[in-house]
């Protein structure tokens, strides 16, 4: 049997409106958005999607792990009611504005508690800061191979193959179990639950852990911290370009930019 870990974090919807989002500039840090749910980070359904996949085609099991101060819970059974067998909540009030290393640390200890263990599956970056550095990171710290945005993945022989998503294309890349392997949105979306199996799913019982039962020490493993945090500043101004007819109106245009070129 198949043993696969899915990362999957928290966060505020990414399709929400810009308008939103507000920013504590002393804490540095994006307040909630009012009237705005928590969804699961859009890359890690992808990730979770591929397990399930991987699933249809072979005996396993698939343990999905989340990490933060406070977790919704009905937001990340969600990941039970389409399919995953195992529920590992890691919420501390310690995991308060931690960096991308410390979750890395977390997770690492936390897949070492669980024991043994295939595959893992991240997605390729989180939705509300795209750093897309834990993945690779977990895999650093438990001493595994990875490779990252997966477009595809297949399972056989203790071997994974994974078409990896480039810029004019896709590469093709092998590697040996256990690995660790983060997935791009080109996988293809989570699949629904219905309501019958989202009921269901906030019925089934789950793993809490809490910072001493990872005998992670928080403060030593932050390496990073924001200085600035802030809404970018857009200036956008309309200059009409006067003319009697069509003609005249291109000929003006393109001298109009030929002179902004000059600037």
């Amino acid at each position: 049997m198949l043993n696969i870990i899915v990362c999957a974090k928290v966060v505020t919807d990414p399709e929400a409106p810009v308008s939103t989002f507000k920013i504590d500039p002393e804490g540095r840090r994006v307040l909630p958005a009012q009237g705005v749910p928590p969804v699961l980070n859009p890359y890690d359904e992808n990730c979770l999607e591929a397990a399930l996949r991987i699933k249809e085609l072979h005996q396993c099991k698939i343990t999905v792990i989340s990490l933060a101060r406070s977790l919704p819970k009905a937001v990340v059974k969600k990941c039970l009611a389409v399919g995953a067998d195992d529920l590992v909540v890691l919420e501390d009030d310690l995991f308060e504005d931690i960096d991308g290393n410390t979750t890395a640390c977390l997770l690492a200890a936390a897949i070492r508690k669980l024991g043994e263990y295939d595959l893992i599956l991240a997605g390729r970056m989180a939705a509300d800061t795209n750093a897309g550095q834990v993945g690779p990171g977990v895999a650093e710290l438990l001493g595994i191979p990875s490779v990252t945005v997966a477009r595809k993945i297949e399972v056989n022989d203790g071997r994974v193959k994974v078409e990896r998503v480039l810029a004019d294309g896709h590469e093709v890349v092998e590697a040996s179990m256990p690995c660790l392997i983060t997935v791009s949105h080109e996988l293809g979306e989570l699949r629904s639950a219905t309501v019958k199996e989202l009921m269901a799913a906030q019925k089934q019982p789950f793993t809490t852990w809490q910072a001493r039962d990872l005998a992670v020490e928080i403060s030593s493993s932050k390496r990073s911290k924001a200085l600035r945090l802030y809404k970018p500043e857009r200036e956008v101004t309309c200059e009409i370009v006067a003319a009697e007819t069509p003609e005249e109106a291109g000929a003006n245009l393109a001298l109009k930019l030929q002179q902004l070129r000059q600037i």
